[in-house]
């Protein structure tokens, strides 16, 4: 593999795997993984960190692998929900528990014999659903996934990729069991770290930020429509396809940026980008309004609390929902102190709220849990804040 984020969610990853018995090294810029010829039950308990892709998709590894697993992670991560995790591979066999009434981590997971099920979800979750899929690669017969609304594909890529027998209808993807195959895999940029440089570039009257080699897979672009919605100049270029992933150089550029309705299928494909878009939401003109976005109280923290209690400090013009927020502006900006209870897009989308303010400084309680995500951040935030390529 290439091009993989040196950050900690990632390093957390790997423990995890390492743990179940494959071998992982690094050889000449790559990341090279074997898999052991089977799947065992782990001689300790896995730390997730503060992953919850890692949690979630581990849960669905480790329903058929024999014998007992423990997930856990870090403060934060013990305080997310997995209940709509644990009840469909319930519904498929796994023998699952969590504490707090199955609602929280640790999960303990007793591996036992699946069986291929049709789900139906509720909310479209990209984790929910590449947990059932990875469960699925275990199971007897056909294992399905409906979502109401498109979630991001990563999973169905990569399995298609590995020669795992999968279908995509719509809404609907079927697997049915089988082991994927190796192969090189290059990771593309990742547009939730550089949406923060791009919604900067976007609010800042005469900037302009590139961003090359980032994903555009299809159910992760939200932002780039939003941007350009709302007025922003946004250039797609030197388009190629990589691992069976899209990737671009993509460049955003400022422009009179005017309120807009975000609601609908449109969230699932920008829901981590959602706290600097709120950022960004101040600068318009008129107003911002966020619809469909409950997921956001379960993300690291409730980023709709966190962000709208701390943009309102700052002097912005800012009414909370229970599955949004309305943002009137624009609106100038003033020093604030942020607590960002060890979210790592809290931290950084204040950080680029920092370039909107007409005077004072946003204080961070925390910058250490930016290294959840994006390490780098705060020196490239600097490399640009001060004009270099």
């Amino acid at each position: 593999m290439r091009g993989i984020l040196e950050a900690e969610d990632v390093r957390s990853t790997r423990r995890a795997v390492e743990r179940l018995g494959a071998s992982v090294r690094d050889e000449a810029g790559e990341v090279v993984v074997a898999p052991p010829e089977r799947l065992g039950e782990p001689d300790d308990v896995i730390d997730c960190g503060n992953s919850g892709t890692s949690l979630r998709l581990l849960t669905g590894v480790l329903a058929a692998v024999p014998g007992l697993s423990v997930l856990t992670g870090d403060a934060s991560l013990r305080r997310r929900p997995v209940r709509r995790v644990l009840e469909p591979l319930r519904r498929m066999g796994a023998d699952l528990s969590a504490r707090g009434g199955d609602r929280l981590p640790p999960v303990a997971v007793r591996g036992r014999a699946l069986r291929g099920t049709r789900h139906v979800l509720e909310v479209a979750s990209a984790q929910v659903k590449s947990a059932i899929l990875l469960a699925g690669l275990f199971a007897e017969g056909e294992t399905s996934v409906v979502e109401p609304a498109l979630s991001r594909d990563h999973t169905e890529r990569m399995l298609r990729r590995m020669g795992v027998p999968l279908h995509v209808e719509g809404r609907e993807v079927r697997v049915t069991a089988g082991r994927p195959r190796g192969g090189v895999v290059e990771v593309p940029g990742d547009i939730s770290s550089a949406a923060f440089f791009l919604c900067g570039a976007a609010a800042l009257p005469g900037s302009a930020v590139t961003a090359r080699g980032m994903g555009v897979n299809p159910t992760r672009t939200g932002l780039l429509d939003v941007l350009a919605q709302m007025g922003a100049r946004v250039e797609v270029a030197s388009q190629r396809e990589s691992a069976g992933e899209p990737r671009a150089d993509v460049t955003v550029r400022a422009g009179r940026l005017e309120g807009v309705e975000i609601e609908g299928p449109m969230i699932p494909r920008l829901i981590d980008e959602l706290p600097v878009i709120m950022a960004v939401a101040t600068q318009a003109n008129g107003r911002t309004v966020i619809r469909d976005a409950r997921e956001l109280r379960v993300k690291e923290s409730d980023r709709l609390a966190a962000m709208g209690e701390t943009l309102a400090a700052a002097g912005a013009r800012i009414e909370l929902f229970e599955d949004g927020c309305a943002i009137e502006g624009p609106t100038p900006l003033r020093g604030v102190a942020v607590r960002t209870r060890m979210d790592h897009r809290v931290a950084m989308s204040m950080a680029i709220a920092q370039l909107f303010m007409d005077g004072g400084e946003v204080v961070l309680d925390d910058v250490a849990c930016v290294g959840t995500s994006f390490p780098r951040f705060f020196e490239i935030l600097d490399r640009l804040a001060g004009g270099a390529p």
